[in-house]
């Protein structure tokens, strides 16, 4: 086999405000290039404890059983799912979206019985579909939500939805991939058992690892399973054994070493901003891109009282060409925009305000770019 004459990879320099990833800032790949030591080193070791105590910040909780699964937002998904549902176990599954649909894949594969309460892509959950559910389902053993649905930028009420679930006496396992630090999200207070999120999109880390906390009522689940979990690598009862803090670390697998760095140096950044103050950022600067887009005469897709300010989904305009502007804006302008999925596939643009990218000179070059392009 003739060598390889292939040269270094020199990426294009893109101003991201699709759905994630996010802009990237400097001082978090900087850290990634640090030089790798061992991911059972003590000096590592000590970074981890830090990074625990960052996360929970970040969730707002006090878990003890709060990390990063060393795999993007989908396994931290999984890892709910695997561990926390057992075959036979019924699960309300909420799908008003593309990402309420891999919760129920999720319950499917893991031998559940999924009862769906299906709502309007772009409307969030509704609470008394719910409760009626549940009424009808009085067995449920979790149910399974949406905070911030990617697909449509929709918010649901996590607070309600759990508050629900508890006084049926199920779980809740809830997919908070694109609310984490982008949105009020408060872990303990809405007693929310079970949490996934990502690096990528708020936390403005690079894909590849999902933040997960889970509290004493999924552990205590969790502790009494009669079937194994199904996942080897996802068995929280193996990987607790490298990322507990209790006595000696065992070896589980090898982590993520730099890309650890990275969120490390993220979560620094997110503490020294203040969660409450990158909500307001966020909240801020979605009402500028709101306002520029009327102007243009773009129509959002979700309701004012119920829109994500960091994934903010629009119509496309009646005869403009959907690929077309996003090829445009992507080679002429660098900019990177999000198309439609599923139910909305060709009908819409989804435009990231997420973390890094959530700042005024980018909404600025965002709404200048596509009314050239328009």
């Amino acid at each position: 086999m003739q060598k390889p004459t292939i040269t270094s990879f020199i990426p294009p320099h893109r101003t991201l405000m699709g759905p994630g990833p996010s802009d990237v800032p400097q001082r978090v790949l900087d850290a990634m290039a640090r030089p790798t030591i061992g991911h059972l080193d003590p000096a590592f070791v000590d970074m981890m404890e830090e990074m625990k105590v960052m996360l929970r910040y970040a969730f707002q909780t006090e878990n003890a059983l709060t990390m990063p699964v060393s795999a993007p937002g989908s396994a931290g998904m999984e890892m709910c799912f695997v561990n926390l549902v057992e075959p036979g176990d019924k699960v309300i599954v909420c799908k008003n979206g593309v990402f309420g649909g891999r919760m129920l894949e999720n319950v499917k594969r893991t031998g559940g019985v999924p009862v769906v309460v299906e709502d309007v892509w772009g409307a969030p959950v509704d609470v008394e579909k719910v409760e009626a559910a549940f009424a009808a389902n009085p067995d449920t053993k979790v149910l399974a939500f949406v905070h911030a649905e990617t697909s449509t930028g929709a918010r649901s009420d996590a607070q309600a939805l759990a508050a629900i679930a508890h006084k049926y006496g199920a779980l809740v396992i809830a997919d908070c991939v694109t609310s984490l630090a982008g949105i009020p999200l408060m872990v303990d207070e809405w007693e929310l058992d079970a949490v996934y999120s990502g690096s990528q999109k708020c936390l403005s880390c690079t894909p590849g690892l999902s933040p997960v906390t889970f509290n004493e009522r999924a552990i205590a689940k969790l502790k009494a399973r009669k079937t194994p979990v199904q996942s080897w690598f996802l068995d929280l009862n193996l990987v607790l054994g490298y990322w507990g803090s209790a006595g000696k670390r065992t070896y589980h697998h090898t982590a993520p070493v730099n890309t650890l760095y990275g969120l490390h140096e993220s979560l620094v950044m997110l503490a020294e901003e203040g969660i409450e103050n990158s909500w307001a950022r966020h909240a801020n600067n979605h009402a500028m891109l709101r306002d520029g887009f009327e102007a243009m005469g773009l129509k959002f897709v979700v309701e004012k009282d119920y829109r994500l300010p960091q994934l903010n989904t629009v119509y496309i305009p009646e005869g403009v060409d959907d690929a077309a502007v996003r090829t445009r804006l992507l080679n002429e302008f660098n900019l990177e925009i999000g198309a439609g999925l599923g139910d909305l596939a060709g009908k819409v643009w989804r435009f990231g305000l997420m973390g890094h990218s959530s700042r005024v000179e980018n909404i600025d070059y965002c709404l200048s770019s596509l009314k050239q392009t328009l």
